[in-house]
């Protein structure tokens, strides 16, 4: 109850575009008294926001913190789903563990986990993920698809697509993807995606998908070696401090309507967006596999998402998994 009173009084200020707000006007539009949309206003402050009062006029926000609390995301958030349940934690140690125990708990769809800090993010192939506190989002989203188990890795990059439309919304750069999960700015990575699944036999229970995005990061915020690999939305902007939440919403946004996109359309496309922003496609690359190195050139996605490789002799490879290296 305390939540939905909360939601209702964000998308309230959400809709006013900075227009004053009377208390009786809230009280009447979430059904409450004036007391206790003032207990609201004042656990706002608390949070960091910024609220103007003025006598006959009523309430308005001027300015919001720069932690990444729940109520700082839904104010402004239009999504129907997706991330409209939120579970925010300060400092958590993953929250794709937080994730898949949610998901074991049936939370709805949509749901959101994000945190301001993560002890011991990780990557693909277990890798390690630099989360530092403030600085960056670090989120895992639950989603509960009704495809084949084979189609999974799709969801993959369809939130690659997202992330990198969100990006160039909330900023002035270009972000490229490099196949199959890493987003780069000026050859650095400046986003990883993980996704894992939660399946019974040939059913799909949940997917559950971790997007880590380097926003505030100066250079030395990075450990020494990730320094030649490693950049932030913040470096490739010439040092300008970029609004988390919007970029969080943005990415929600954009992911939904992908998403909806998916389900009705089917891959393709999302595909064709996918190949748009690929840094790869179409030039000498190296792919590292398990079973040893293909050189050759990057032709693009099949319908599951796969690489296709021609090498130089015009034999075409499918990758499944590898490091990917350009020429």
């Amino acid at each position: 109850m305390q939540s939905d009173v909360r939601k209702k009084l964000l998308d309230a200020f959400t809709d006013s575009k900075d227009e004053f707000l009377s208390g009786q006007y809230l009280a009447d539009l979430i059904g409450c008294s004036r007391t206790a949309v003032w207990k609201h206003i004042e656990e706002l402050r608390k949070e960091g926001f910024e609220l103007e009062a003025v006598r006959r006029k009523g309430y308005r926000i001027v300015k919001t913190p720069q932690n990444v609390s729940a109520d700082e995301i839904r104010l402004g958030l239009k999504t129907e789903f997706i991330g409209q349940n939120i579970h925010y934690e300060e400092t958590v140690i993953s929250t794709q563990k937080i994730a898949h125990r949610l998901s074991m708990e049936n939370a709805p769809e949509g749901t959101l986990v994000i945190a301001d800090e993560q002890l011991n993010g990780k990557g693909r192939l277990g890798r390690s993920w630099h989360s530092p506190k403030y600085t960056g989002v670090w989120m895992s989203i639950i989603l509960r698809p009704n495809i084949p188990i084979g189609k999974a890795p799709q969801l993959t990059l369809l939130t690659a697509v997202a992330v990198v439309q969100a990006i160039q919304e909330e900023t002035e750069l270009e972000p490229q993807i490099k196949w199959p999960n890493d987003i780069l700015l000026n050859g650095k990575k400046v986003t990883g995606i993980l996704t894992e699944l939660h399946a019974e036999a040939d059913k799909i229970h949940s997917v559950i998908i971790g997007i880590g995005i380097n926003v505030n990061q100066q250079q030395e915020d990075f450990p020494e070696e990730l320094h030649p690999v490693a950049t932030s939305l913040s470096i490739a902007s010439g040092g300008k401090k970029i609004n988390r939440a919007a970029l969080i919403r943005a990415v929600l946004t954009r992911m939904e309507k992908l998403y909806l996109l998916y389900l009705e359309k089917g891959f393709e496309p999302i595909r064709l967006l996918w190949e748009s922003y690929a840094l790869s496609i179409g030039k000498m690359i190296t792919a590292r596999t398990l079973t040893g190195s293909i050189y050759g050139k990057a032709l693009g996605i099949t319908e599951d998402g796969v690489l296709r490789l021609e090498d130089q002799n015009g034999k075409i490879h499918h990758v499944y998994s590898a490091d990917i290296e350009l020429d």
